[in-house]
């Protein structure tokens, strides 16, 4: 269990006392969530409006970013798991068994 938990209702971080998810959690959040961003997305959307209706002061986009923003993949990321289908050629140039 990670010390970087969200203190609630400001939402900074219990481990470092930086806005929550810090830059920590948002390491042990990626490590927690490898191979399935659409879990992870889905969980930080829950944060997120539960942020806003703790905030209701807080810029829409400033939450967004700090909440979701940061959790989008780097398409260079993105395109090293993309794998290649049977019959067509990985990275190598070579084709992948069917």
């Amino acid at each position: 269990m990670s010390t970087h938990g969200p203190v609630m209702p400001i939402w900074s971080c219990g481990g470092c006392d930086l806005p929550w998810p810090c830059p920590t959690r948002r390491q042990e959040l990626r490590a927690e969530y490898a191979g399935a961003p659409v879990s992870l997305a889905l969980y930080l959307g829950v944060c997120l409006v539960q942020a806003a209706e703790d905030m209701p002061w807080a810029p829409a986009g400033a939450l967004h970013r700090r909440f979701i923003g940061w959790a989008r993949q780097v398409p260079e990321v993105q395109e090293r798991r993309t794998a290649a289908g049977p019959g067509e050629p990985g990275r190598d140039g070579r084709h992948r068994a069917g």
